[in-house]
């Protein structure tokens, strides 16, 4: 398992992908396809862009297809199935379930495609690239312990069973736990990855709980859904962190009175464009020696976002 950090995996890949571009390659790249989780969530816009991208530095006249699967495992498997009987060469998969979408992959390596994961692992994925998530749920939540004094009403918010969302959760429960001060309210609701998600779970939790003290979403659009409820129910006392380092996030921590403090940050662009350059190198028979790279996550606030380079910046 390799461990990058941001400026790491920009060196890396940009060499990997003029040493790919450079060589003479014994297979052409014609065609990707792409599952990610839902199209409609900015992170996986920029993990398509960073595919596409790294794809077409190898073979400009590569078919890219990008397809949602709007956090449906049975749609997700259909998908890659339609992959696998269209003839692509690569399929880029962001799993909705790391465990259930082993059958389905398995099958579109036994028909001779390659498989890549990013942003979450996928049992026989033959590479992933994805975020330390552990680091990134221990970082945003010793945020909290650290901003709370050690003691307080806690809460986290969950999403669907993946293995990025379920680290998270592990890494700020493990800091959770670890605090004698702090008390777990609430940690098996899941807010569906999505604003809405995270709104109706966090006007659950403010019904429920009225001492509520800080509330960790286990990725952006949860926690800013819970901003959200928070403040239609006129709580601004609350401390709430999300992970991903969203464009949204930022214009949050620069709004004064934001109750979004802190998110740990992602970059889905150079993940999933990392993942596509060893991709190609397990399509043209030279698989990387380590088949994990992870990518650390660093803590965007108030007071560093100014210096923050997120998803948008020019590549």
């Amino acid at each position: 398992m390799r461990i990058l950090g941001k400026l790491a995996l920009g060196s890396a890949m940009a060499v990997g992908l003029a040493a790919t571009a450079s060589a003479q390659e014994e297979k052409t790249l014609e065609s990707v396809g792409i599952s990610v989780g839902l199209l409609g969530n900015p992170f996986f816009v920029a993990t398509i862009e960073g595919i596409t991208d790294a794809a077409k530095e190898i073979n400009p006249d590569v078919e890219i297809t990008s397809v949602s699967a709007d956090y449906d495992l049975n749609k997700q498997v259909s998908q890659i199935d339609n992959f696998v009987a269209s003839g692509v060469d690569i399929i880029m998969l962001n799993a909705v379930d790391d465990s259930a979408i082993a059958p389905a992959v398995k099958r579109a390596k036994e028909a001779g495609v390659t498989v890549a994961a990013f942003d979450v692992s996928a049992p026989g994925a033959e590479v992933t690239v994805m975020t330390d998530n552990v680091a990134a749920g221990t970082i945003a939540c010793e945020y909290i312990v650290d901003q709370l004094g050690g003691e307080g009403n806690v809460a986290i918010i969950k999403g669907p069973s993946s293995s990025s969302l379920n680290d998270r959760f592990k890494g700020c429960s493990d800091v959770f736990a670890a605090a004698d001060g702090i008390t777990v309210v609430s940690d098996d609701q899941n807010g569906m990855a999505s604003r809405d998600g995270g709104l109706e779970v966090m006007q659950g939790l403010l019904t429920r709980f009225d001492d509520l003290d800080a509330v960790f979403g286990a990725n952006d659009p949860m926690a800013l859904g819970a901003q959200l409820a928070a403040r239609q129910l006129d709580r601004t006392d609350i401390i709430i962190t999300g992970v991903d380092g969203a464009p949204d996030t930022e214009e949050a921590l620069q709004t004064e009175g934001s109750l979004l403090k802190a998110s740990a940050s992602q970059d889905p662009y150079g993940m999933a464009a990392e993942a596509m350059r060893l991709a190609h190198d397990v399509f043209q028979g030279n698989p990387p020696e380590e088949d994990t790279v992870l990518i650390q996550p660093e803590l965007i606030t108030a007071e560093n976002v100014d210096e923050y380079q997120g998803w948008t910046a020019e590549r």
